[in-house]
């Protein structure tokens, strides 16, 4: 089963799926890819590419396993 993951930030919102891990790993993810990016908004697409996550098209309120809130660092499930 795939996790799917919004990226949320001011410049930017992205969605992106990949293998199902926990919110702690998610976080190691994201801050293991912030470490090698100098602008937030190449942050999904190094991420898709370290993780073999994929880039998904979806625009909207879509209802996702995690969110990445790239202003504040914060990842967190939400509530539906």
């Amino acid at each position: 089963m795939a996790l799917l993951v919004q990226i949320d930030g001011y410049f930017h919102r992205s969605y992106i799926s990949g293998s199902k891990c926990t919110e702690q790993e998610l976080k190691q993810k994201y801050l293991k890819v912030k470490e090698q990016i100098t602008d937030l908004r190449d942050l999904p697409e190094v991420f898709y590419k370290l993780y073999n996550f994929e880039q998904l098209p979806l625009k909207g309120e879509v209802e996702v396993d995690f969110v990445i809130d790239t202003d504040t660092d914060r990842i967190y499930k939400p509530s539906y």
